[in-house]
């Protein structure tokens, strides 16, 4: 008669150990994939400046550091990609410094700076 109450004979320990072994190699195997493993986050979107109303023939600095021409092109601001953290907007004509202002940005920011010129914003 054959087994009952859903408990499994197997006619060898030969057929077993195979059994054990299969079994055991499969979940080996399978604990190497990363369908079981944490993906890392995403990086952090840097923020973004975007920079307006600059005079034409002036230069865009940030920290110092030029980042470009700052006339508008066919109307369209100048997009600025920077880190996370506190930064100084200057636009120069020649020698001159004719905005400055003082910002801190966060990651996934986009902010606008609007150029006043001849004016600060601390």
């Amino acid at each position: 008669m054959g087994p009952s109450g859903g408990t499994l004979e197997y006619g060898t320990a030969a057929e077993e150990l195979r059994l054990k072994i299969f079994i055991l190699l499969a979940l080996t195997l399978l604990s190497g994939c990363s369908w079981f493993h944490k993906k890392p986050p995403p990086a952090p979107v840097p923020p973004e400046l975007i920079v307006t109303g600059v005079p034409a023939g002036s230069i865009v600095f940030i920290d110092g550091t030029q980042r470009g021409q700052a006339a508008e092109l066919n109307g369209r601001p100048q997009l600025l990609r920077v880190l996370e953290g506190s930064h100084v907007v200057e636009v120069h004509r020649g020698d001159t410094v004719v905005y400055r202002e003082n910002l801190f940005v966060k990651n996934g920011e986009k902010r606008v700076v609007t150029v006043l010129s001849g004016s600060n914003r601390e």
